[in-house]
């Protein structure tokens, strides 16, 4: 359930972050170019975060598998 939770925070984080950089780059064209880049910057963001979180729990996953145990040592 953390899981769960982390990586849907995560995919909320980078989404709220992309769409106020797509935002930004859009007002300089326009405004409606503004909302068009908040758009895709939050659907860009969101992959982004799913995927960060995807990649850190995998790393995380091999990492405990590689750490030698106290019954391997004996």
């Amino acid at each position: 359930m953390q899981g769960e939770i982390k990586r849907r925070l995560s995919r909320a984080r980078y989404a709220a972050i992309g769409a106020a950089i797509g935002a930004a780059i859009g007002g300089f064209v326009s405004r409606n170019g503004a909302s068009t880049g908040g758009a895709v910057g939050g659907i860009v963001g969101a992959v982004a975060g799913e995927k960060r979180v995807a990649a850190s729990t995998l790393v995380n996953r091999v990492k405990d598998r590689d750490e030698p145990s106290a019954a391997d040592s004996n």
